[in-house]
């Protein structure tokens, strides 16, 4: 099966590389490529590609507002966001806008390919900096916590426990040494969790919990 992709970058030499690598191999299949945001969100509405690459920093609507737009009428679309910053603000507002991987600029041509193999799979993608800056500034209870997300309501007082503990980057024997489980019965929690929350890796937890800005509040049900 090849991917249909969407480029929305407003520099054609980095529209031409991205579809000179994607190009390469028979996955892809790059549908088309625009420089705005209200370019992309026309023709995803009329051919619906599987993944969008969007620029961050697009000229006018900018990336994150495209990427809103975009998913209110395509919500199927998956989308990736390119960015020059690295910065947790960026990250987050990505985010929140829908987007379900963030790819630094200057990240390699394999990193690129495995975010949309990543998400191509219906999973989440950080760059692997920009992830544990990310668990730093949970760790540190920088983000803003908000009331329980819909998706959270379905976790159980232990899978809420396990998830936060998971957030704060603890292994599976861990958890279970600090909840007195057995460490089967904490991947059993994991599973269930990933199953519930539609992820299957602890960067889709991640982008959950970011979405919901609920990481603060999840750390506290662990203490």
């Amino acid at each position: 099966m090849s991917y249909r992709v969407l480029i929305v970058e407003d520099h054609k030499i980095m529209r031409d590389g991205i579809k000179a690598l994607l190009d390469r191999g028979s996955e892809f299949t790059v549908v088309g490529d625009v420089e705005t945001g209200t370019e992309a969100i026309q023709i995803c509405t009329e051919i619906r590609p599987d993944i969008v690459l969007m620029d961050i920093g697009l000229p006018g609507l900018n990336g994150v507002d495209s990427t809103a737009e975009l998913l209110r009428h395509c919500p199927s679309t998956r989308v990736i966001m390119l960015s020059m910053y690295d910065d947790e603000d960026s990250v987050v507002s990505s985010i929140r806008a829908g987007a379900r991987g963030y790819v630094v600029k200057q990240a390699s041509s394999a990193e690129l390919l495995d975010a949309l193999r990543t998400v191509a799979r219906g999973s989440s993608y950080l760059s692997p900096h920009v992830s544990e800056r990310l668990l730093s500034r949970i760790r540190r209870g920088e983000v803003e916590t908000m009331g329980r997300h819909p998706l959270l309501a379905q976790l159980t007082p232990r899978e809420f426990q396990v998830l936060g503990l998971i957030i704060e980057g603890k292994a599976s024997k861990e958890i279970a040494v600090i909840l007195n489980l057995g460490v089967e019965t904490v991947r059993s929690y994991r599973k269930t969790m990933m199953k519930k929350l539609n992820v299957n890796n602890v960067a889709g937890l991640i982008r959950v919990a970011l979405a919901a800005g609920l990481a603060g509040k999840i750390q506290q049900s662990v203490r």
